[in-house]
């Protein structure tokens, strides 16, 4: 062993798998990163002096004589308002050239808000789409995955609320991203001129699985920065966790650990835990919320990694697509956001409650009386205007390319119920019809 301006360097491995490499070393922390032979790698795994490193590009091509040389520090994030507008990959590096930006150097990956320190969420996180807005209202502080089928275009919904979210900063990571998808953030973020309120932090599908493990700590480091050191409401947006998951899986495998579930490795639950649980409603006016996707194979919700998820999380967003619109919709009967009631009627307006109640109701006797018309069935006259009605709430209200306020949404689902219904087949309150009721049937 030598030393080299505080580095400690090693020249002897004892052993070598397909993602890993081990050897004896003294003085080394966990996380702490380290290069081997020229690659970049993390401390793992500590016994005694037997020190086992994850080499995130893999270790062909690596000899048991090549130096090992530990860095003293685990990754870390040079954090200050300079990040904003900015594109890094997994180690907080530029993307495409630039200065680094200069900070005070974080610790990516350290612990939650103390509990003492947390609030109630209670400030509503508007969205402009009024499948979440309008039904499943979000919640500053509140953590919600979307869950989709890798076929649908769910980094495209996200680039749409990073662009009409009413938040101060939007933190993007981007795990597998194909080279289009994140040609497709940087296009989008560009051309609406929100760069400066917008980091991201990006792993694509020609960098090392590995890398994205690092991700979500980096973008979830910048947002403790803007959220309580600046007071700053912050939406944190994570595409995609399977990916992540996966990655923790491929490293799980390459060191004979024994899977769990789905292949999964049995640290699943507290690795997401530990990234979901840093959404945080602070006493200083900063909040961090966190809205991620979670693509299904074949739209299994039992996998392992939605269900731990749906265990951590405070709800969760469906789309699915629409067959009567050919669009792709929020799905108002699995969707659910746990958190709606804080704020329906309270921050927004008071008939809210009452016309989302009677809107999914509405469509719910529309889904029964499709059933009725496959089996063969007469439909009656309501049959036929719930029919009517699901289709123009698909097309207004449900669609993720509807981006309108909130009252907006609500003056909608106003005008589709004087289409098609009497008052009293809403069942809404008679003080509200007498309020808010568009009398006469009108086209939306």
């Amino acid at each position: 062993m030598t030393t080299t301006a505080f580095q400690k360097v090693y020249t002897k491995i004892d052993n070598i798998t397909k993602a890993t490499v081990t050897l004896r070393a003294t003085g080394v922390g966990n996380d702490e990163l380290a290069t081997v032979g020229g690659k970049l790698a993390q401390v793992v795994k500590i016994a005694g002096d037997e020190i086992t490193l994850q080499v995130f590009s893999g270790t062909e091509g690596i000899a048991t004589n090549d130096e090992v040389v530990f860095h003293g520090e685990p990754p870390v994030l040079r954090v200050s308002d300079a990040l904003a507008g900015r594109f890094f990959d997994a180690y907080g590096q530029p993307i495409e050239g630039g200065e680094q930006p200069e900070g005070e150097a974080r610790q990516i990956g350290g612990p939650t808000v103390n509990p003492f320190r947390r609030l109630q969420p209670s400030e509503l996180i508007a969205t402009g789409i009024a499948g979440i807005d309008l039904n499943n209202t979000l919640v500053t502080g509140q953590k919600i995955p979307f869950f989709a089928d890798p076929d649908q275009p769910y980094n495209q919904v996200m680039a749409n609320v990073a662009l009409r979210a009413k938040a101060d900063k939007i933190i993007l990571g981007g795990m597998g991203l194909t080279n289009d998808d994140y040609l497709y953030f940087k296009n989008v973020f560009e051309n609406a001129g929100a760069l400066d309120r917008i980091v991201s932090f990006v792993n694509t599908t020609e960098n090392p699985p590995v890398e994205r493990l690092l991700v979500p700590d980096m973008a979830l480091t910048a947002a403790e920065y803007f959220a309580v050191d600046k007071g700053e409401k912050v939406l944190v947006l994570l595409t995609d966790m399977t990916l992540y998951a996966d990655a923790l899986a491929i490293v799980s495998n390459r060191m004979d650990q024994i899977p769990s579930k789905d292949s999964m490795p049995g640290s699943l639950y507290s690795d997401l835990a530990k990234i979901y649980e840093k959404a945080v409603q602070l006493p200083n006016g900063g909040s961090i919320t966190i809205i991620a996707v979670t693509t299904l194979s074949g739209g299994d919700i039992t996998h392992a990694i939605p269900d731990n998820t749906g265990y951590i999380t405070e709800g969760q967003l469906f789309l699915r697509n629409d067959t009567d619109t050919g669009k792709v919709i929020v799905d108002p009967f699995r969707s659910l956001s746990r958190l709606k009631q804080l704020v329906i009627g309270k921050k927004t307006r008071e008939d809210h409650p009452q016309v989302m109640n009677a809107a999914v109701r509405l469509f719910a006797d529309a889904a029964n009386a499709k059933t009725k018309l496959e089996n063969g069935f007469d439909l009656s006259d309501y049959d036929e205007r719930t029919l009517g009605f699901a289709k123009d709430y698909s097309e207004h209200l449900l669609a993720i390319d509807v981006n309108v306020a909130i009252d907006e949404m609500l003056d909608t689902a106003w005008r589709l119920f004087g289409k098609y219904f009497s008052p009293a087949e809403t069942a809404v309150k008679k003080e509200l019809i007498e309020k808010y009721w568009v009398g006469t049937p009108t086209a939306v």
